[in-house]
């Protein structure tokens, strides 16, 4: 059975990539203390152990990873990579690039002192950093011939460098970054809930309910007005206390509708239709009155759909100031950034790029979205024309090169396709019928891209892991320490006593600039807010590109 097994993955590349990828997804769901260690390292650990029996995947397969994988990154950070260049932004572009350029000066130094092989600098790199772009990047200069192979060795030699040196050093990036993120603000005395409950306090409304998914849920339901209390005043005033997360979409007095505009003034006996979250609505008896279960009162024509941002100024727009429930009726559940969660807050500030998530009369939805962006209905439909053009544009792209002296200077494969990904991501945003593709597909490009190529890279190491481990083994550990823990430090005091960010802000574009989505969810839990995702998605485009740059020119030096 067992030979039998052994043949089977040996000739059935397709079937060992998925069971890699099945396997190690399980394995990184496994909670050891509420912390598991995600996808990525799952499918690594479970690819460095299938290694060790020589099986491997082609090098075609993992190329496709690697191109939807990058090509993605590209695309979803394309809108917040261009419009935050004109913002407060800039700041996080800065501390993205101390962050990155420490890591590449310590990864870079190391290998000096200890004299390491060619392709082990790039993936101390990119496994202390917690950074595949920086590893993809680093393959592909390799593979495209950017840069000069030592006598003595083959191109599979220094790949296999670069994936030993990345295994050996990911997880201490991966574990090691969290437990820096939890406790280094508790060593400097710094309390990260007091902070972002400060930082609402003076710039967001506080909403103690915006992790309880089911008290997000929308609802319609009919009231009977029988409190003296809202009588007589407009609908605005009922808006000011609900704040924005209640709209009337239907107001019956007597037995006849009457049209809702923010003027509209309730009366004793009118019946009136909401639309809102699950937690506001149960306290909407105590306000209003009895609840009523009249058909023609809750036969409301709404749906749920998405805009993406895009029409705002470059400096983006307050929430409050659209007036969502009073102006268009609808109620907003969710906003995302670069496919991160973000407060859902009046005083929160939409850029072009986000994504809102919201429920209302259809009429109303087009509304908001002319004025906003683009309404996506038909969410289940890609623009393969766009994205096939361009990932081809983009490897193409990749091989032009400059020569100064014996030094080739080009984007290489990674950087092509990574230019092309953050150009149609920005044009999408501009231009919403251009390059469409849905959320939930780049999240499964991305996602999938990535997993495939990790199966790679596993598999690879796995075939040379025992034999690094025992040559260089406890100084490659120890080297991958300092470059996880030096950027950290750096980042942390230059962005707090030179770019003067605030300490929860501040520890969220930190997890960005080291690209770890893991770590933001120890910063959020350790402050109790979402707030640190602004600072998180504020960096993250930044560093994927400067990190990417990073894997490219370190396999130079």
């Amino acid at each position: 059975m067992n030979e039998y097994l052994n043949n089977f993955l040996q000739t059935n590349q397709i079937s060992l990539l998925f069971l890699v990828i099945g396997l190690g997804y399980l394995v990184g769901q496994v909670k050891i203390r509420g912390f598991d260690v995600g996808s990525v390292a799952g499918v690594l650990l479970v690819g460095l152990i299938l290694g060790q029996f020589d099986y491997e995947i082609s090098p075609v397969i993992q190329s496709l990873g690697f191109t939807l994988f990058i090509a993605s990154v590209g695309y979803q950070a394309g809108p917040k990579f261009f419009n935050v260049l004109f913002t407060q932004g800039l700041k996080y572009l800065i501390l993205a690039l101390v962050v990155s350029g420490t890591g590449f000066a310590v990864a870079a130094g190391i290998s000096k002192v200890f004299g390491f092989a060619p392709g082990i600098p790039a993936g101390l790199l990119a496994g202390a950093m917690t950074s595949t772009p920086t590893l993809a990047a680093a393959q592909a200069a390799v593979q495209g011939g950017q840069v000069p192979i030592p006598e003595g060795l083959s191109v599979d030699e220094v790949i296999g460098n670069i994936n030993t040196g990345y295994a050996i050093t990911y997880i201490f990036g991966l574990v090691g970054l969290i437990l820096i993120i939890r406790f280094l603000p508790k060593l400097l005395g710094v309390n990260l809930a007091k902070e972002a409950a400060h930082l609402e306090s003076q710039s967001i409304e506080p909403d103690e309910a915006l992790n309880n998914k089911a008290s997000r849920a929308i609802l319609t339901r009919a009231y009977h007005i029988t409190k003296e209390d809202l009588t007589e005043r407009r609908l605005s005033k009922l808006y000011e206390r609900v704040q924005g997360e209640i709209t009337v979409v239907k107001i019956k007095r007597e037995n006849e509708f009457i049209p809702v505009t923010p003027d509209t003034v309730l009366r004793l006996g009118d019946r009136v239709t909401l639309v809102g979250h699950l937690d506001k609505m149960v306290k909407a008896s105590d306000v209003l009155g009895p609840e009523v279960p009249e058909d023609d009162l809750l036969d409301i024509p709404s749906e749920t759909a998405q805009i993406v941002v895009h029409k705002l100024k470059p400096k983006g727009l307050i929430l409050s100031k659209l007036a969502i429930s009073e102006n268009y009726g609808c109620v907003l559940s969710k906003i995302k950034r670069l496919g991160v969660n973000i407060p859902v807050n009046t005083n929160i500030k939409l850029l072009n790029g986000d994504v809102l998530w919201l429920t209302g009369p259809g009429t109303n939805l087009e509304r908001l979205g002319s004025r906003l962006g683009y309404l996506e209905r038909q969410v289940d439909e890609t623009d393969l024309i766009t994205m096939g053009l361009g990932i081809a544009i983009g490897g193409l792209l990749g091989t032009f090169a400059i020569k100064l002296g014996v030094i080739s200077l080009g984007l290489g494969s990674a950087g092509g396709l990574l230019s092309v990904g953050l150009i149609v991501g920005y044009l999408r945003s501009v231009h919403p019928t251009f390059g469409r593709v849905p959320t939930g597909v780049i999240w499964l490009f991305t996602e999938l891209g990535l997993l495939i190529f990790m199966t790679g890279v596993g598999l690879k190491a796995g075939q040379t892991l025992l034999t690094t481990l025992q040559s260089i083994g406890p100084t490659l550990l120890l080297s991958g320490v300092l470059v996880t823990c030096f950027p950290v430090i750096v980042g942390y005091f230059f962005g707090l006593y030179v770019l003067k960010i605030s300490p929860v802000l501040l520890m969220g574009g930190i997890t960005g600039s080291m690209t770890s989505g893991g770590s933001l969810k120890i910063v959020t839990s350790e402050a109790k807010s979402s707030i640190p995702a602004l600072g998180y998605t504020g960096a993250y485009a930044f560093a994927n590109v400067l990190l990417t740059i990073a894997g490219s020119l370190i396999m130079r030096m």
